[in-house]
């Protein structure tokens, strides 16, 4: 008689195991992320679909009254955000190591990439030469300077983290290098970015733990430097000295602050409704750019003010939970460069539209029309979680996404 060969019964345990090792591998997917990872990239994102709605609704009616298409300026911005966002997730996968090894190589080609702009590819607008044209695109090197420069800076320092005590070792090769990639700016007269990268520069020192004798001395160069570069030229000493309390300045260095003021004053608590600014039709010169603060104010009055205010604190608490609870002096160090240089660049914007500040042109991060101005902010929160990576996930958080050990068995 022929035998019949029966298949092999299953065994319901490995099945079971099977099954585990497949939920487990998809968990390792989609590990929990730390709530300062959460916080900066909801605010990263929130602003930045904030700012694309006041680009088109800023810049739409002078579009319109040249004859141009009104979506144009709106379209472009769209085109960096759409290239950032996904960009900022992908470098937030990036293992720190990389990071580190990158840090050389990514200041010294945005060094390069600055001094294009001394080339006959380079363009000027408003007397500063900072900026180069490609394929069409208007890009601003110095955009990606700055997160060059707090990277590198966070590697050097982590580097010398026990001879942080001497000043040779602290300014040397931090002073000389930053103030050569600083010195390519001002070259190009561009004195708001030469300020935000001094402030990168004071920044991380200041995260590193430098001893407050040795951080002193750079402050005062830092100030010195400042009022150097004012001082040397009378367009920027006219802004800095202006008094814009009175109607008699109206029509000189203070037009523009004034008509931010009186935008800003017009929208109330709630604003004039979106897209009904006036002074977007040609009253407010920048009003896509370094104004767009006003036009928020305007359209949205205090209420919108508020919101944005409130995504920027947000952001920065994010990243400043992870300057205190990192242990790797180069995420130390590399986080509180980008957090100084994206939130005290709001800071002075804001500054700036509200009066405080002096007229210096620079941005509102993740709002301010220009694409690479925008394109290296969402990087540069790229780079901000990928250190939030390393935070450790809240206990109850990380076990609501952990398989069980039972899970798997089969009961009889």
């Amino acid at each position: 008689m022929t035998q019949v060969e029966r298949p092999p019964r299953s065994d319901p345990g490995s099945t079971g195991s099977r099954g585990l090792a497949a939920r487990v591998s998809l968990g390792r997917r989609f590990t929990p992320v730390s709530t300062e990872f959460l916080m900066i990239a909801s605010a990263a994102l929130m602003l930045t679909i904030f700012g694309l709605v006041m680009v088109l609704s800023a810049t739409s009616a002078t579009a319109v009254s040249k004859g141009e298409n009104p979506m144009d300026g709106a379209l472009r911005q769209g085109i960096f955000a759409v290239l950032g966002v996904p960009l900022m997730f992908l470098i937030s996968r990036l293992p720190i190591t990389l990071l580190k090894r990158m840090a050389w190589p990514a200041l010294f080609g945005s060094i390069a990439l600055q001094l294009l702009v001394f080339t006959p590819l380079g363009i000027e607008d408003g007397g500063n030469r900072n900026w180069i044209m490609i394929a069409g695109f208007t890009l601003q090197p110095s955009e990606f300077l700055k997160l060059a420069l707090a990277l590198w800076i966070g590697y050097v320092l982590m580097r010398k983290q026990t001879m942080l005590g001497t000043w040779h070792q602290v300014f040397i090769p931090v002073v000389p290098v930053g103030a050569l990639a600083i010195g390519t700016v001002i070259a190009g007269k561009d004195l708001g970015t030469a300020m935000v990268l001094v402030i990168i520069l004071l920044g991380c020192l200041f995260f590193s733990g430098v001893k407050l004798r040795l951080f002193i001395l750079p402050v005062l160069l830092g100030v010195v430097a400042v009022i150097a570069l004012a001082v040397t030229s009378p367009d920027r000493m006219r802004r800095i000295t202006a008094t814009c309390s009175d109607m008699s300045a109206y029509t000189g260095d203070c037009y523009q602050s004034i008509h931010g003021i009186w935008g800003m004053a017009s929208g109330g608590i709630f604003g004039v409704g979106l897209g009904n600014s006036q002074e977007k039709y040609g009253w407010l010169p920048a009003a896509g750019n370094d104004f767009i603060f006003a036009i928020v104010g305007e359209e949205l009055g205090l209420i919108g003010c508020i919101v944005v205010l409130a995504l920027f604190t947000l952001f920065t608490i994010g990243a400043f939970h992870i300057i205190r609870k990192t242990a790797d002096p180069f995420i130390r160090v590399a986080a509180g460069g980008i957090t100084v240089w994206i939130t005290g660049q709001a800071v002075f914007n804001i500054g700036v539209v509200i009066g405080l500040f002096p007229v210096m042109g620079v941005p509102l991060p993740f709002m301010s029309q220009g694409g690479t101005a925008l394109l290296a902010v969402l990087i540069a929160c790229g780079v901000l979680l990928s250190f939030a990576r390393t935070i450790p996930v809240a206990e109850g958080r990380s076990a609501a996404r952990t398989p069980s050990a039972g899970r798997g068995k089969v009961t009889r």
